[in-house]
């Protein structure tokens, strides 16, 4: 008698036996007719500081007016981080990107407000800009209480990414020592 656990110690082996055929090669087909005329990208898993690879398999002619879809998303057998494999969220991603619940563009409340409302990417880098702005010219100590000039900003935190690639994260060191931010995290080091 086969047990659930021979069966699954086994694989197609097993239904060979059991059925008389291998499902090997029609496994193999389906995994071809999924990515048969796909793009692929490159990309990182978003979930946690692993840093593991994927590649991202989508549909689309890449015209102006034409939307892509994603239509798999597996690990990168090329990297050399993950080898190819992806932890139980890593393999949720496909949902992750095509769910309707994903934000797709910048929504704002106003102070006090109870209701988002979408607004476009340029207004978006307007409130930041100014925020920033507004923050960094409140906060900016230009001597310490010694008389050294320290130019420094102590009211604003920065927060880096898990994801974030080496470029990234050198381009974020710019712009924080611009603007004279010293405290910074980063999710890597926690």
């Amino acid at each position: 008698m086969l047990t659930r656990r021979d069966f699954g110690k086994t694989g197609a082996a097993a239904l060979t036996t059991a059925f008389g055929f291998s499902l090997v090669p029609a496994q193999a087909a389906v995994r071809e007719l999924k990515i048969s005329r796909t793009t692929q990208s490159r990309s990182v898993c978003p979930y946690c500081a692993v840093g593991c690879s994927v590649i991202v398999h989508s549909l689309g002619d890449k015209a102006r007016n034409v939307r892509s879809s994603v239509v798999h998303i597996e690990g990168d057998p090329d990297s050399p981080v993950n080898r190819g494999t992806l932890c139980s969220k890593g393999i949720s991603l496909k949902q992750f990107v095509n769910s309707d619940r994903r934000l797709t563009r910048p929504l704002y409340r106003a102070p006090g407000g109870k209701e988002w409302q979408a607004i476009s990417w340029e207004e978006a880098f307007e409130k930041m800009a100014r925020a920033i702005k507004g923050s960094r010219d409140r906060g900016f100590v230009e001597r310490d209480e010694q008389g050294r000039t320290v130019n420094r900003l102590e009211n604003i935190v920065m927060m880096g990414g898990c994801t974030d690639t080496n470029e990234i994260n050198y381009l974020l060191s710019k712009f924080r020592f611009g603007l004279g931010l010293l405290p910074y995290e980063n999710q890597s080091r926690l």
